[in-house]
């Protein structure tokens, strides 16, 4: 063995005994993991995604992955011939447009990565909300202010939920056998109607169900910046507050940091926001001194 290739093995070890702490800190904990966005397109990067679950499960730690599918939605509605329009960054969603998120999502998003896991060496059960009565939705509700007469207005978004009740016997009893939940973001409320509900708000409220020690949304940006560009690696509920106050926190990044901040306030331990288009970031966040993204934990 040359000179090079016994640097690179000891770094492999040193690699491994940095992450031992975590591995043993961790064991026997549960994860939830919201994987979405341009990252879901991209082969290598669902491969590397499907690794890294599996690695989780071989260590010892429970994976749950929630996922997303919004771009897969709208192509496909696009190759339909459906227009859809938003309020609030939510689909408006009839019942037609419900029928084919429940086909993309329950369906080829959610059986790829059933898929992906198995060619990793891993064993994937591929569920919605609705299977083993996991997820009750609830119609989301949302009001907006006539411009000229100041009055608020109801606005219908159709067959868009958020979660109601959660009963996680479910992701138990995959857990206990081995088995790594693949959870697609549809279920059926008390109404008997089916519901898509948004990716990141399912898995904060599963995480905060199950007492997850993690919940990490892996996203197109690196995390949380300051107005510098800087990244911030750990933010309270009360800093995200001022963040937002002042501007520096904005747009999409605020329904996301909400969703950790409901999470960690209801049972999970800590949430994580990081870029999902970065190789193996979950693992480098978690297993490495040097971290990734943004962690969020409740305040003192």
């Amino acid at each position: 063995m040359s000179l090079s290739e016994d640097k690179q093995m000891l770094a492999k070890a040193e690699t491994l005994i940095e992450a031992l702490p975590y591995f043993q800190r961790y064991a026997g904990c549960t994860f939830v993991v919201k994987y979405g966005g341009h990252a879901m397109g991209d082969p290598e990067a669902a491969k590397d995604f499907a690794q890294d679950i599996v690695l989780l499960k071989a260590v010892g730690i429970n994976p749950v992955v929630v996922h997303g599918g919004g771009p897969q939605i709208g192509a496909m509605l696009k190759k339909l011939g459906v227009e859809s329009t938003f309020v609030d960054g939510l689909r408006v969603t009839d019942k037609a447009t419900a029928e084919i998120a429940e086909m993309v999502l329950s369906g080829a998003i959610n059986k790829e990565l059933v898929g992906w896991i198995a060619a990793a060496g891993g064993k994937a059960l591929g569920i919605s909300g609705k299977d083993g009565g996991l997820v009750t939705a609830r119609k989301v509700t949302r009001t907006t202010k006539d411009p000229d007469s100041n009055i608020e207005q109801a606005i219908d978004l159709g067959f868009v939920g958020e979660p109601a009740r959660i009963d996680t016997t479910i992701l138990e009893t995959a857990n206990k056998a081995g088995i790594i939940p693949i959870v697609a973001p549809i279920a059926a409320g008390e109404d008997g109607h089916t519901y898509n509900i948004n990716a990141d708000t399912m898995a904060g409220a599963i995480a905060a169900a199950i007492g997850a020690a993690r919940l990490f949304l892996l996203t197109d940006v690196t995390g949380v910046l300051d107005k510098q560009g800087k990244l911030l690696t750990d933010l309270t509920p009360a800093d995200i507050a001022k963040l937002k106050a002042d501007g520096t926190v904005a747009g999409g990044m605020i329904p996301k940091l909400d969703t950790c901040v409901q999470a960690v306030e209801a049972g999970c331990e800590a949430a994580v926001v990081l870029d999902g288009r970065v190789g193996h970031a979950m693992l480098l966040e978690f297993f490495t001194s040097r971290g990734a993204g943004t962690l969020i934990r409740k305040g003192e």
